[in-house]
């Protein structure tokens, strides 16, 4: 409307103008004129009423409100004086209620930064309520009162705490992966036709992978001392304390013995149902991952040439290989500060090749 509005009122500006070129004379000859036309369309609409534009209602209320009563009777107007009267006054009252809508009744406006605060402290903390909040905000040095926060919460949409409150089975998973650990055998053929397994866990929080050996006969003595290794290692690193539960499947190649040495060192064994893969979900994403990127796209003549290639692609998964569930960081390395535009133009980058190319590595030039 105030695009049409306002092209008519440019339009009838220019046509002034050129009244201004016209003798008096002239003027009169085409206001009679006009006039008759009015006359006629009068006469063909009978008692029909033309269809004007709420453009048309503005303008016509903008150029007749300065006249009489007495005069817009006089004129042959397609409407009654009153009506143009009551489209002058519908036309200040909208440009009031703009105006009262840019001023905004009351207190001032919430700051933005604060509403999106206010917003994400609700989503991270679904238990929270409006006093809840209010409360972490006072401690941030945010001064606003609660029932404020209530009509941020309450204007975004955000149900109160107590329907909010439902956990997810992925928030819940989330939130006990830092002290699951999951463990799983790979099976592998050399060319020389002999048969490997492969011992491997993985931890669910931080995705970083240990390669436990390799062996031709998985016997129990050597699961169970390839488990002690994975405990002196979890010890070493101080993370054996944050792991509270090892997932793995019903394989025969497990010794009784291992939940006895798991249960000592204060670990739970989870069993996964039978054919049942998706209980150690993450485990089996990674055997596929490792199938795709090593053990498919390489010939593995022995024994020490597979424990030299998984050694190459543990360090690699950990250092360097990105995870989308860590925000393109990767298991040991942080993501680093993006660069700043002027860096990306003189950006350098070098090729690192492991296991003769079947693993790319990049990193920036020296």
């Amino acid at each position: 409307m105030l695009v049409r509005f306002t092209y008519l009122a440019v339009t009838h500006a220019f046509a002034a103008l050129r009244l201004l070129r016209m003798t008096d004379r002239e003027k009169d000859i085409e206001i009679l004129a006009l006039r008759h036309q009015l006359t006629v369309l009068h006469r063909q609409l009978g008692k029909r009423r033309p269809r004007l534009r709420p453009e048309d209602r503005a303008l016509l209320a903008a150029l007749l409100v300065p006249l009489s009563r007495a005069t817009l009777r006089r004129l042959q107007l397609l409407v009654s004086p009153d009506t143009v009267l009551r489209w002058h006054r519908n036309l200040v009252k909208t440009r009031h209620a703009r105006a009262s809508v840019h001023r905004g009744p009351g207190r001032p406006r919430t700051v933005a930064s604060i509403r999106r605060l206010v917003l994400r402290l609700a989503t991270e903390n679904p238990s929270w309520g409006y006093r809840r909040i209010h409360g972490e905000l006072a401690l941030l040095g945010a001064t606003i009162a609660a029932s404020t926060v209530w009509e941020i919460l309450k204007s975004a949409g955000v149900d109160p705490a107590p329907h909010r409150t439902t956990v997810t089975w992925a928030d819940f998973l989330r939130s006990q992966a830092e002290a699951i650990l999951a463990m799983d055998f790979i099976e592998t053929v050399t060319l020389t036709g002999q048969r490997q397994y492969i011992l491997a866990a993985i931890h669910h929080a931080g995705r970083r992978v240990r390669i436990l050996g390799t062996t031709a006969h998985p016997t129990h003595a050597w699961v169970t001392q390839a488990v002690r290794n994975l405990l002196m290692d979890l010890e070493d690193a101080g993370n054996l304390a944050r792991v509270r539960l090892l997932i793995r499947d019903r394989d025969a190649k497990y010794p009784a013995l291992l939940d006895a040495i798991l249960s000592a060192a204060g670990i739970s064994t989870v069993l996964t149902g039978v054919r049942m893969p998706r209980m150690n979900s993450i485990t089996e994403r990674w055997v596929k991952t490792l199938r795709t990127e090593l053990l498919d796209r390489m010939l593995i003549w022995n024994q020490t040439h597979l424990r030299h290639a998984l050694r190459e692609y543990e360090r690699h998964y950990n250092l360097h290989r990105t995870h989308r569930s860590l925000a393109a960081a990767a298991p040991l390395r942080a993501r680093p500060q993006p660069f700043e535009p002027d860096r990306i133009e003189r950006l350098a980058v070098r090729r690192r090749d492991r296991l003769g190319g079947v693993l790319h590595e990049y990193r920036h030039a020296a």
